[in-house]
């Protein structure tokens, strides 16, 4: 599957290269790319969500990492740490740091093959998350087909939020990866992008990648998801997650907990797509997972332009970037090795235990 854009990828030898990503903050419109030769220049594309995803944050991190040696070996450590405080939520960006400081000896070479092997592995989990997705959107395809419930609309339709895609990850994406696969093998399906509210990373990035794969996709406002449930046009909802706790807890961008809670209600499969980095076994529960706190611009003057009253009126903003579903409001996650279901501790351990990639520890 080739699409019309590379979203990080490693230029030049381990000692002089950079890392390159794509603009993320001004697709659609855009496609511009960043070169970044400095720690700085990472941890800053991190941060303005240059490129976002807990995956793509993770390798660009690791990526960092080896710049962060071409400076300076005596300040690796330092370099790493800094880089870890760009973003609190997502778990593979203090997974794939962990990993880098683990290399040795701690040469500029060393560590980019350390890194593009963290960038391979995505890749390949990415693909191992679509082959199993894939089967539950057969399933429900074979099952939409064999309706005749005249209220059952054509074909299947997914609903998804933010972008758990190729922009967020080295491969083919977590929570969109089962649909390219299903594309590849010619099922139908219509797939519904929340526009994900403020930063619109659903209808600016989930819906232009699917489109320029030839995948049908329809925008709809946050606030619609419900009446498009109601109307019966979702079979599934899958979506990605930046952090999963122990019990299977799963941190994921503001207004995931809002669709777990409405396909509660209207008996619709929900779905979390992660990698195994993806989980944090220090934590409990979802109660422990850090909340990123976002500026109140991106809610009053998004995009350059004010839809909010001026500061000086008084009103104020709460802008949490994530939220966590709980565990029970989870039909299955789906990993590289297969489906958590039940969502239960013990059986999220069992499936980590299986799983060729180490964990966090």
């Amino acid at each position: 599957m080739k699409l019309p854009f590379t979203t990080l990828e490693w230029i030049g030898p381990a000692t002089t290269g950079h890392l390159r990503l794509i603009d993320q903050t001004k697709l659609p419109n855009e496609s511009t790319y960043i070169d970044c030769k400095t720690v700085q220049e990472v941890w800053d594309a991190i941060k303005r969500l240059s490129v976002r995803g807990a995956p793509a944050i993770g390798i660009a991190a690791a990526y960092g990492c080896v710049i962060g040696a071409q400076q300076s070996l005596a300040a690796f450590e330092q370099n790493a740490d800094h880089l870890a405080t760009s973003r609190p939520t997502a778990v593979n960006l203090f997974w794939a740091i962990d990993q880098m400081k683990k290399v040795e000896p701690r040469t500029p070479e060393n560590l980019l093959a350390h890194a593009v092997q963290i960038h391979n592995d995505d890749r390949d989990m990415c693909n191992a998350i679509g082959n199993h997705g894939f089967k539950i959107i057969e399933q429900l395809a074979a099952t939409a087909n064999a309706s005749t419930d005249p209220s059952n609309h054509s074909g299947i339709g997914i609903l998804t939020h933010c972008n758990a895609g190729a922009l967020a990850t080295g491969g083919i994406g977590t929570a969109t990866a089962p649909m390219y696969v299903a594309h590849q093998h010619d099922l139908k399906f219509n797939v519904f992008a929340d526009e994900t509210r403020p930063l619109l990373q659903g209808s600016r990035l989930t819906a232009y990648e699917l489109a320029a794969a030839g995948i049908d996709v329809t925008i709809i406002c946050d606030d619609m998801a419900a009446q498009v449930m109601r109307e019966n046009r979702i079979s599934m909802i899958i979506t990605g997650a930046d952090r999963i706790a122990a019990n299977g807890d799963a941190a994921n961008k503001i207004g995931t907990y809002n669709l777990a809670v409405l396909a509660n209600y209207h008996n619709i499969p929900f779905y979390i797509a992660a990698p195994s980095s993806t989980f944090d076994m220090n934590i409990p529960d979802g109660s422990h997972i850090p909340i990123e706190q976002r500026g109140s611009d991106e809610i009053t003057q998004g995009f350059g332009s004010r839809t909010a009253p001026p500061d000086e009126l008084g009103a104020k903003t709460y802008c949490p970037a994530f939220d966590v579903t709980p565990a029970e409001l989870i039909t299955a996650i789906i990993t590289e090795r297969g489906l958590i279901n039940p969502v239960t501790p013990a059986q999220v351990l069992a499936t980590l235990n299986n799983l060729r990639f180490t964990p966090p520890a």
